[in-house]
């Protein structure tokens, strides 16, 4: 009998980003389930990251719980984003959530858009060694 191998993490928090969305989320005036994140096609490079505040998980979704944060991720961009790290970045006249994502082979000039390739089983495997 074949045993199940373990699912890789989908995605990961920086401490800077969990405490950014932690901070957020105190202060909603609603519950919240967790941050949603996915990708859409649009942009100049082609595809853009999305984040939305969820009240409710779909039986489809992936969950990640990652540093007290849950995140819901897209059932369509999980190939997208295996190995993905999400940073929260200030600088001095700018402050964003920012995807540092192996899948990426390239960006438009503004920063606002990706060309992302789905990660291949092999990249999907090495993502669960990775994350045990």
């Amino acid at each position: 009998m074949a045993t199940a191998r373990p699912r890789p993490q989908v995605m990961r928090l920086s401490e800077a980003a969990a405490a950014r969305i932690r901070d957020l989320m105190a202060k909603s005036d609603r519950p919240i389930a967790g941050l949603r994140v996915g990708v859409k096609n649009g942009g100049c490079a082609g595809m853009e990251y999305t984040m939305e505040y969820v009240d409710t998980i779909a039986p489809t979704d992936e969950v990640v719980e990652d540093k007290g944060v849950k995140l819901i991720i897209d059932p369509k961009a999980v190939l997208f984003l295996i190995g993905t790290e999400m940073d929260w970045k200030t600088e001095k006249l700018s402050a964003q959530f920012v995807f540092n994502n192996p899948n990426q082979t390239s960006a438009c000039g503004c920063g606002e858009s990706v060309l992302l390739t789905p990660a291949k089983r092999d990249d999907a495997q090495a993502g669960a060694k990775a994350a045990h």
